[in-house]
């Protein structure tokens, strides 16, 4: 049941054909975490303070809304345009970049979810904290640790990286566990999702001191393989799927990649 706010408000959108920064409006069907399977429409904002490249996994899906951000194309009309145009669908989810960075955008949409009774989830890194009118459904929360740290020299969808502050603004802004533990509190549900190519034992000791730190039950923690292509998907998959049966977690298969790759829109 959606609380009620002990907050004042992040106020609303009062133009809804004004262009905000998103850069998709489309359906699809959730493909990672505790909702897998459902029809919905995804709505992905620009922006982020990350910049994450997994090694091998390559960069962040959504390179083209942290790396070198596209500009926002669309209105909030546009996003009542895609449910109208969808009536069957009542479930959204709000994406990134880091769309937590968007307050009032992200707060008009739970006013809206709440309005057409549409089950919200948000993606995002978990470095910002939002108090919503409407509490979000679900906060999907995907933690960085230092195996999403780029590094010098290598190369991005538009270049190579020669702007050390980038990696250094990235590795300050990761990881910010008092924001991560204020909006598991505040919204409704939530789940953490780590990224692990499966051989860095590194960064499952973080992942793992993470999920102490948040104290998140194991039915709370969904391990996502990293990659943007089937090829490096297909070489995590093994080593996660006998880890997940042998320490009680929850898997999820990234099956949008599997079946369209890098395609925007899926």
């Amino acid at each position: 049941m959606l609380k009620t706010p002990l907050h004042m408000s992040l106020g609303r959108i009062e133009d809804y054909d004004k262009k905000l920064p998103i850069v998709e409006i489309y359906t699809a069907v959730q493909s990672e975490g505790s909702r897998a399977g459902y029809p919905t429409v995804v709505i992905r904002t620009t922006g982020c303070t990350h910049r994450c490249y997994f090694g091998e996994g390559g960069w962040c899906d959504s390179w083209y809304t942290s790396i070198h951000p596209d500009k926002g194309q669309y209105s909030f009309n546009d996003i009542i345009k895609a449910y109208e145009k969808n009536p069957h669908i009542k479930e959204m989810m709000l994406t990134g970049g880091s769309p937590s960075m968007h307050g009032k955008l992200v707060n008009e949409l739970t006013n809206f979810a709440n309005e057409k009774g549409i089950f919200i989830t948000m993606e995002n890194e978990g470095s910002h904290y939002l108090e919503t009118d409407y509490p979000i459904n679900l906060l999907s929360i995907s933690p960085k640790f230092s195996n999403s740290v780029p590094v010098l020299g290598v190369l991005t969808p538009q270049g190579k990286v020669t702007d050390e502050r980038m990696i250094k603004t990235h590795n300050r802004l990761r990881l910010n566990y008092d924001a991560m533990k204020k909006s598991i509190a505040y919204h409704s549900d939530y789940h953490i999702k780590p990224v692990w190519d499966g051989k860095d034992k590194a960064a499952l000791a973080e992942i793992m001191e993470c999920i102490k730190t948040l104290n998140a039950a194991e039915d709370k923690v969904w391990f996502m393989p990293a990659g943007d292509s089937r090829e490096a998907l297909f070489k995590s998959y093994p080593v996660l799927f006998d880890w997940v049966r042998d320490n009680g977690y929850r898997m999820t298969w990234r099956p949008h990649i599997i079946a369209f790759e890098d395609q925007r829109e899926v």
